[in-house]
């Protein structure tokens, strides 16, 4: 099966406006973690910036950041990140005539005849998502081996035995790079693992255990006493589920921490800020990224994951965005909040999980 990436079309600077458009406008950053007034805010898309002549593309993206030039080369910077004396670029003008470029349609395919009156427009509940799967199993592919693929999960993706089993087996069968989730989702998981429920259901049977709402709590305090998940995973001789496959394969995961956790297990990392520069760190290299019954979550990746990679070699390609939930608010809300190349499946994440791990013959 061969999957084909599309191919990116790099902007024409021999030609107007680029040609005769001035340089851009640098401004040093009045102090640390302020930037200058009329910063250019960063998006999505891959963007250009005309420094002593030569256009410089930012090889990074993420959306809410600022372009600094350093050294010649250009660094996106969260504004909390600034330091006194930076050069911040400033300038809302986006066509190029002043020095900043938006390429909006690097990716675009040739646009077909659309009517202009038509019904089903949107991505929604009564949309059928078998093509999707087919195209996700293809990419996925292509992925294990070409790039990298980051998952972020909420807790619902453990609350049945058969969804946990199939993605341990991606996990196993290498489609998953990176694992990036909250308290929640990695201790009903270990709970799983270690008692055979999840919030105090069982795992099969669906029915409440005996002060099963102890079982969470009783997990956490466990994992705390080793010290660690992997020390916990030894110690109690588990290798059941998600993050023990996680585990197992070496695969990152990361868990941010939340005002609501119980606990919360070592690993999860409590400021939130620090959880953001790690859930960055994993995005920088991400090419595809799966979004699964997490609004928050999702949100919070979509802002920082851009719509480009640049390669190794130089090229630029496509990051792949999916925001999978059974609330049609859920997927819609990324595009609402610019990441306005998700692409949204209306389904639960067992559904969605099982038959992903169908489409690659697992």
């Amino acid at each position: 099966m061969s999957f084909e990436l599309r191919k990116y079309r790099e902007p024409d600077f021999d030609r107007e406006p680029f040609l005769s458009a001035p340089d851009a406008v640098l401004v040093e950053a009045p102090r640390d973690g302020v930037a200058p007034v009329g910063f250019h805010g960063m998006s999505i898309f891959p963007e250009y910036f005309k420094i002593n002549g030569t256009w410089l593309m930012a090889k990074e993206s993420r959306m809410d950041c600022v372009a600094v030039y350093d050294k010649g080369v250009m660094q996106i910077v969260e504004p909390r990140r600034l330091r006194k004396g930076d050069l911040v670029v400033v300038g809302r003008t986006e066509d190029g005539s002043k020095g900043i470029y938006l390429n909006t349609d690097g990716f675009r395919e040739e646009e077909s005849k659309k009517e202009l009156f038509a019904f089903r427009g949107v991505r929604s509940r009564e949309t059928g998502f078998s093509r999707d799967y087919r195209e996700l199993g293809e990419l996925l592919q292509h992925e294990r081996d070409h790039g990298k693929i980051v998952w972020v999960a909420g807790p619902a993706l453990t609350f049945d035995k058969a969804t946990r089993t199939a993605f341990a087996k991606m996990v196993d069968a290498g489609y998953v790079h990176a694992l990036m989730a909250g308290n929640a989702m990695a201790t009903h998981d270990l709970e799983a693992a270690w008692l055979g429920s999840t919030l105090g259901q069982d795992i099969e049977t669906l029915e409440q255990r005996p002060l099963g709402h102890h079982n969470h709590l009783d997990t956490i305090n466990c994992v705390r006493s080793y010290g660690s998940i992997p020390a916990f995973l030894e110690g109690e001789k588990l290798s059941d589920g998600i993050i023990a496959a996680c585990v197992r394969n070496q695969v990152p995961f990361v868990l941010c921490g939340s005002i609501r956790d119980d606990g919360p297990l070592p690993e999860v990392i409590p400021n939130v800020y620090e959880a953001q520069n790690v859930m960055r760190d994993q995005i920088r290299g991400a090419t595809t990224v799966i979004c699964m019954a997490t609004m928050l979550h999702s949100i919070a990746t979509g802002n920082m994951t851009p719509s480009f990679r640049v390669m190794p070699d130089g090229t630029v390609r496509q990051i792949y965005f999916y925001c999978v939930d059974v609330a049609e608010f859920a997927t819609n809300k990324l595009s609402d909040r610019g990441s306005l190349t998700a692409r949204g499946i209306v389904t639960n994440v067992q559904d969605f999980v099982q038959n992903v791990s169908k489409q690659l013959g697992l």
